[in-house]
């Protein structure tokens, strides 16, 4: 017999007994969406990640400076200065963080959830209009050269503050940070839908000087650092690497918690890391689904086999050799896991896509990522995968009752009532 001649009877054997074909099918399907589900989650996930770092960009570099002695020796921030002065074919610039605490008041009022954090005139890029965060300035200008290391008592808000502290016009406008009085020269553009109090809209930005002054301490723990290039971001490290040692003392190690540099890059690596364990662990569990559809189909095949030990006998009596018999429950096997496989792709597809709209907009507000979008569309290679798989089990779960139906003998099959 044919492949065609069996496909066509695997078919009309699913026809004849649909709902016990659908009952069959339902752990192929549950398991072969399950799977497509978080494929697609976790590559919308991924592609989350990837944009936001897009936005930030690969090429910048975060070099911690804790020091030791209880923070009293620490590297200078002059001494990060003068590397990046030196190697302009490596670095582009450097912007300290420094967090001054939060607070701020405007009159009689006070926003005591109001971050406040020191940086550089690098932290603003003026040839993409961003900050090193992906932050767009919606009014005003930025922190300057001069407003930094002639330490003015200038500020940029964020979008928040703007509205809820000046009713929308900020520029020009006195504010309190600390305890003393600054002029606001620019305002954030709103980075997330709900604005809310101590969120990622409610902050201050001042010249890192000022917050080291406000913070009582001469102390710059974070460096952020944009390099040439992403290919130019394992020298910098290297370089960076080699002048922390240098301060602190070969014995003084990355372990020593003195210091930890890190690129954008390998964050990003290591991100990716965590969430294919994470996806690899969830499509495991989802297989379990699949395995007992696998289970599922050979207990109906074993069945099925009984049902037609006269037609078994019937057809080894007409000459149908072993072979004949077990590649025609074998393929019924596999047709009947393919159509569960097909209808899990639906499914799922259908499932992902409503999971990606519903989640995805929760998602991005959840993460601060503005201009960030989740597509939790299936690839092709899931499908692909999922589709094989189905059909591997059915394949594999089905030979047992079709070896078993090809060894029967034909009198005693003929006999069977």
């Amino acid at each position: 017999m044919s492949f065609t001649q069996s496909f066509k009877l695997a078919i009309k054997s699913l026809r004849t007994s649909k709902a016990r074909a659908i009952l069959t099918m339902l752990g192929i399907i549950i398991g072969v969406a399950a799977v497509i589900v978080i494929i697609s989650l976790g590559n919308g996930l991924t592609g989350m990640v990837e944009q936001q770092v897009e936005k930030v960009g690969i090429n910048q570099i975060y070099a911690y400076n804790w020091g030791f002695g209880g923070g009293a020796l620490a590297l200078d921030a002059q001494d990060i200065y003068d590397l990046v002065e030196e190697r302009p074919d490596v670095f582009v610039g450097v912007t300290p963080w420094v967090s001054a605490g939060s607070g701020t008041r405007k009159g009689s009022e006070k926003y005591e959830k109001t971050s406040i954090l020191g940086v550089s005139e690098a932290f603003y890029n003026p040839e993409l209009s961003t900050t090193l965060d992906g932050d767009q300035l919606a009014k005003g200008r930025f922190l300057s050269y001069v407003d930094v290391w002639q330490r003015h008592n200038v500020c940029v808000i964020g979008a928040y503050l703007e509205k809820n502290a000046f009713g929308g016009d900020a520029l020009g406008q006195g504010i309190i940070v600390g305890g003393v009085p600054y002029t606001v020269i620019g305002v954030m553009r709103q980075g997330s839908e709900l604005m809310e109090e101590g969120g990622g809209d409610d902050v201050v930005y001042i010249p890192y000087e000022n917050a080291l002054q406000l913070s009582g301490t001469r102390q710059v723990q974070l460096f952020q650092l944009t390099c040439t290039s992403r290919e130019t971001s394992g020298l910098a490290k290297e370089l960076l690497t080699e002048l922390m040692l240098d301060f602190y003392g070969a014995q003084y190690t990355e372990s020593a918690t003195t210091f930890m540099i890190q690129t954008m890059a390998e964050q990003v690596a290591m991100i990716n890391s965590m969430m294919g364990v994470a996806m690899a662990v969830l499509v495991a569990i989802a297989a379990i689904s699949l395995l007992v559809g696998g289970i599922g189909i050979m207990n109906i095949m074993l069945v099925s086999v009984t049902e037609r030990t006269r037609e078994i006998g019937i057809r080894k009596s007409l000459g149908a050799k072993r072979r004949d018999i077990r590649s025609q429950f074998v393929i019924e096997a596999g047709t009947t896991s393919a159509l569960g496989g097909l209808l899990g792709i639906g499914f799922g597809f259908l499932l992902a896509t409503g999971i990606g709209t519903l989640m995805g907009g929760m998602l991005v507000e959840s993460m601060g990522a503005s201009g960030v979008t989740f597509n939790a569309t299936p690839t092709f290679g899931a499908v692909a995968v999922s589709f094989g798989v189905s059909v591997g089990i059915g394949v594999l779960f089905g030979y047992l009752p079709a070896n078993k139906a090809a060894k029967l003998n034909p009198i005693d099959a003929l006999r069977y009532d």
